[in-house]
């Protein structure tokens, strides 16, 4: 692998412009004060409940235990310039997956004309035939999409821009964005009146805006609610927290029932109809009467209000189909088929395991690749070959060759470095990026996004589930 791309240092001397006046900022920090701040917010974070759950470790009851993620104090600065290119390869990318998504269910140009291979579509359990030929409103499926970018040296030290995945079902951590830059506000004033820093806190705004855009013809004032699993979901605070932030109902599918073709929820006030689902749970379980009988976590007659017209669901169901790992190499395709244009980010390249020729080279290299489940999130069920022991090589070896098809692979991209406050003192570490993409009538988004960090030296693993942290982004507006 070649030497990671440092964000903030052009060499071992120099200092990238945009980050020169936080360079002399932090030069004059003593390390003690930086500690006792990292201390400030940890007390806090844990004082205002933002934590997950983490499903692997188990308490004596067997729940998943509590863990606050890592905040890391030294944020990822983005020039103004840079955001505005990846901002318009992020709204051409939501756009092309949204109008995949659409075709899908729809006439399946794309199908027929051999872009995609009908069986990697039709065949894939994210594909939900209950939505072939569902209309949604506004012709929207990815609502809310949180597409991961990471930056890779190149050959001639510069850094460049990939498209790592695309979540689509019900991408989480939105709200560590917005807490990380209350956070850094209030622990670092001064930092915000040297620094032309574009606000994020009008998230919750732009969220309830898009929802509201999306809701069934006919209803000019529409009832938006959030729909948890509950309080033991990892992300339940994120429900929660924009729940509260938007000001509307957060509610299970107990408080859920259909009646005369329309949703509505148990009020103190009584029945109240329900036009939007920000929903937080994934399609097997919305429905028990179309999807899994035994969930308790939806709304029995939910698909049929949804294919009736008269309720919208963000995420839509069938969502998932764009989500998947084993589509994720078309969607440069899919830019190209659909709008007509070049993509404007790179996808990593990626080896598709139940292609023979690919699973031979993935076989063959194994302990130079990254290989992931076309399925998994959250860092599970993933090799990272040059990280990995003999053993595990061997594992993932016997993996493949049993179930090729539930497998891709991918080159070990050298991720950027960004400084982080660490126990040792300030040291680089490995980092991406999630903006959060918002389709509605528009495609907006605010600035930046989370970065999350890997905090274990030289891990390439940024999942929170994973040991992984979260910095606040800035991008500067000039």
């Amino acid at each position: 692998m070649r030497p990671s791309f440092d964000e903030m240092h052009a060499t071992s001397t120099t200092v990238r412009d945009h980050y020169k006046a936080y360079d002399r900022w932090l030069a004059r920090q003593p390390r003690d004060l930086m500690q006792a701040r990292r201390r400030e917010a940890e007390m806090i974070f844990r004082r205002v409940g933002i934590t997950f759950a983490v499903y692997g470790d188990k308490d004596e009851d067997g729940s998943g235990t509590e863990r606050l993620i890592p905040f890391d104090l030294i944020p990822r600065i983005i020039p103004a310039a840079e955001w505005r290119v990846l901002e318009r390869g992020l709204v051409q990318r939501a756009s092309a997956l949204n109008r995949f998504i659409h075709d899908i269910y729809h006439g399946q140009d794309i199908l027929r004309a051999g872009i995609v291979p009908a069986e990697q579509v039709l065949r894939n359990s994210q594909y939900r035939p209950e939505m072939q030929g569902v209309d949604v409103s506004a012709g929207v499926y990815a609502h809310i999409a949180g597409i991961d970018i990471v930056r890779a040296a190149q050959p001639d030290g510069s850094g460049r821009y990939y498209v790592l995945e695309d979540n689509l079902r019900v991408p989480s951590g939105v709200s560590y964005m917005l807490e990380n830059r209350k956070m850094m506000m209030r622990l670092f004033p001064e930092l915000f009146s040297e620094h032309a820093v574009a606000p994020v806190a009008h998230y919750p705004d732009l969220l309830l805006e898009t929802l509201r855009a999306v809701a069934p013809s006919g209803v000019s004032e529409p009832t938006v609610v959030v729909l948890t699993p509950g309080m033991y979901n990892s992300a339940y605070f994120e429900h929660a927290f924009l729940a509260q932030q938007m000001g509307v109902e957060l509610v299970e599918g107990q408080d859920l029932f259909v009646k005369d073709g329309f949703l509505y929820m148990r009020t103190t006030r009584g029945p109240r109809r329900v036009d939007v689902i920000y929903r937080r749970v994934d399609d097997d379980f919305l429905d028990p009467l179309a999807f899994r009988p035994e969930s308790v976590l939806g709304c029995a007659g939910l698909l049929d209000v949804y294919r009736a017209g008269n309720l919208t669901v963000a995420n839509a169901i069938g969502t998932g189909i764009a989500d998947d790992k084993s589509i994720y190499p078309y969607v440069p395709k899919m830019v190209e088929f659909y709008l007509g244009e070049k993509p404007l980010l790179d996808n990593v390249p990626t080896y598709l395991c139940r292609e023979p020729q690919d699973l031979q080279y993935v076989l063959d290299h194994l302990a130079d690749l990254v290989v992931k489940e076309v399925h998994g999130a959250g860092g599970y069920g993933m090799l990272v070959g040059p990280a990995a022991t003999r053993a595990e090589i061997e594992d993932f070896r016997a993996r493949l060759l049993a179930d090729p098809a539930r497998y891709i692979a991918q080159p070990t991209l050298s991720l950027s470095t960004c400084p982080t406050f660490v126990d040792s003192g300030i040291a680089p570490r490995h980092i991406d990026l999630r903006p959060f993409v918002l389709t509605g009538k528009t495609v907006q988004m605010v600035p930046g996004g989370l970065t999350r960090v890997a905090l274990a030296e030289g891990s390439l693993v940024v999942n929170s589930s994973q040991g992984g942290g979260t910095k606040d982004t800035w991008v500067l507006e000039a």
